[in-house]
């Protein structure tokens, strides 16, 4: 093993005979072997760092000790390391404390004066910032027939490039399960942390040209986006941690006992109450062409303007069943891409010439408004029924 810990045990008896003279000799004697680890922590709570905590039967004589503690070929963060003495071995009566630390010159290693009132092994923990191991999450989902739910399995996978093995190791990410289990050098784990059935699921499709931008721009045409939103709630199965990062391979199952793949995505950090958006592709069935039906500017004061835009979407839903489609709008990028950017901050409101109903006052914010529109199945002949819908906002005080 690339580190270890040494230790040294002497009397003022033992180190005059050992150093064959009447003056005491305090060098580093390395007389005991390494103690194998009793116990083993590995904290994976921390987004950017990784905490070991370790426990040893540590055998001390009466009197003083040395122990000595290097790392030489690992990346431990020598700032970040602590010892303590917990408590004697079982059936031991013995007082044991640290009396001092110091780092040897040139060396990957610390020394602790330990003293302790009689012989007998004593448990210490040590405990450091470890570099070079590392953890990710991983998820894989399977969407029902119906799409109205999905089986939703989360990993946890470690990464071992730290020069070190763990034996029998606990380990922990702060949420979910803890696991026991033994980590080699230069090891990849992957570990299910849960699976969780019957989640509710919603399918989305969505138009946002701010986000989205147009999927045919000479025609007018916007991109389509399905997602699947899961909500990471406690009604919705989940909602007991937040859900980390992580890559998200998606499946549907086919209705043949197998499951098709649909694709993956990069699942963003999803606090509790929160939702993650997993994309599916572009819907080639939901056709939406965005025009600008005005555009006009009236004079308040001086060179301030108020700005009225309206802009028309045709919609055509091709899908043999109806669709709810989400029509979002940044005011900031309609200002942009119409009249160009002042560097202020946007004033609008709507307009009374809106036809897409009522805004999502929850997901509607200073610069997005969001409405939920829904479109009619097409007809049995194939034929979808064209939708015309207006939004009119009014940029207030523009120059």
């Amino acid at each position: 093993m690339s580190r270890r810990i040494r230790l040294a045990c002497w009397t003022m008896t033992l180190a005059l005979a050992l150093a064959g003279t009447a003056t005491p000799a305090w060098a580093r004697i390395k007389l005991i072997t390494l103690p194998v680890r009793e116990r083993v922590e590995i904290q994976l709570d921390n987004p950017n760092t990784t905490l070991v905590e370790e426990e040893r039967i540590v055998p001390l004589v009466k009197g003083v000790n040395q122990v000595d503690f290097s790392w030489a070929g690992t990346a431990i963060d020598p700032e970040t390391i602590v010892f303590r003495v917990i408590a004697p071995e079982q059936g031991k009566n013995l007082d044991a404390k640290v009396l001092s630390v110091s780092y040897p010159p040139n060396e990957q290693s610390l020394v602790w004066q330990v003293a302790s009132s009689d012989s007998g092994g004593t448990r210490v923990r040590i405990s450091y910032v470890l570099g070079n191991l590392s953890k990710s999450f991983n998820y894989r989902a399977v969407a029902a027939r119906d799409e109205k739910s999905l089986s939703l399995w989360q990993y946890i996978r470690v990464q071992n490039l730290a020069n070190e093995e763990f034996g029998s190791t606990g380990l922990w990410a702060g949420f979910g399960r803890r696991f026991l289990k033994p980590i080699g050098v230069n090891e990849t784990k992957q570990l299910l942390m849960e699976k969780v059935e019957q989640v509710p699921v919603t399918k989305t499709y969505t138009c946002n040209p701010a986000e989205f931008d147009y999927l045919d721009r000479a025609q007018n045409k916007l991109r389509v986006p399905m997602h699947y939103v899961v909500k990471n709630a406690k009604a919705n199965r989940l909602g007991t941690a937040a859900m980390p990062a992580g890559k998200v391979r998606i499946f549907q199952d086919d209705g043949k006992g197998t499951t098709a793949f649909l694709g993956e995505d990069w699942g963003r950090f999803t606090p509790i109450d929160d939702e993650m958006r997993l994309y599916l592709g572009v819907a080639q069935d939901i056709v939406v062409k965005r025009t600008t039906e005005s555009n006009n500017r009236t004079r308040i004061a001086g060179n301030l303007y108020n700005q009225e835009i309206v802009l028309k979407y045709e919609i055509e839903n091709f899908k043999d069943q109806p669709v709810t489609l989400d029509v979002a709008e940044s005011v900031a990028y309609i200002r942009r891409e119409l009249i160009g950017d002042t560097g202020r901050e946007v004033q609008w409101e709507l307009g009374p010439k809106t036809t897409l109903g009522d805004a999502d006052k929850e997901k509607t914010t200073q610069d997005k408004v969001l409405f939920h529109v829904n479109l009619p199945a097409r007809a049995k002949d194939g034929k979808a029924e064209k939708a015309t819908y207006l939004l009119h906002v009014i940029l207030h005080n523009e120059w």
